[in-house]
């Protein structure tokens, strides 16, 4: 997992090429031009999606991790929470895809706000989309990267 600042995001460089590729669109122009549509950079190795949503308090949303896929979350708008727990502590309750979902107990949080941005490797649990203070809309931009 990394969280990090907009600003610090060329120092990630180098871990892998479609995660250069992300970091170098991490810009306030091109963040702004995605849409709630399934934007494709590279086909399948790399997309990107805007989610506008309303975080929540609820406990019993599930955590997920991805086997196949990393995840590049920035939030644009709002403040949300984003839960995280090791995919040993998860009690599977749904595998579809390379979506693996169910129960956990958060081992650490981060709070995503505008000019932040968080890297969720493959194995990373996580549970987006949780209040930081009260509900409220958000807008985050997900990066789906194949690994």
């Amino acid at each position: 997992m990394i969280y990090a600042s907009l600003t610090d995001a060329p120092a990630y460089r180098g871990i892998h090429p479609r995660l250069d590729r992300v970091l170098e669109l991490l810009t306030p122009e091109f963040l702004a031009s995605v849409g709630t549509t399934r934007r494709e950079i590279d086909g399948e190795d790399l997309f990107v999606t805007r989610f506008d949503v309303s975080t929540s308090d609820d406990p019993e949303r599930l955590f997920e991790y991805h086997r196949r896929y990393l995840d590049v979350f920035v939030t644009v708008r709002g403040r949300e929470r984003v839960d995280i727990a090791s995919p040993e502590a998860v009690a599977l309750q749904v595998q579809q895809g390379d979506y693996w979902g169910g129960s956990a107990r958060a081992e650490q949080s981060v709070v995503l706000c505008p000019g932040r941005f968080l890297v969720l490797f493959p194995g990373d649990a996580h549970r987006p989309g949780s209040a930081a203070e009260r509900p409220e809309e958000i807008s985050r931009i997900v990066f789906k990267i194949l690994i």
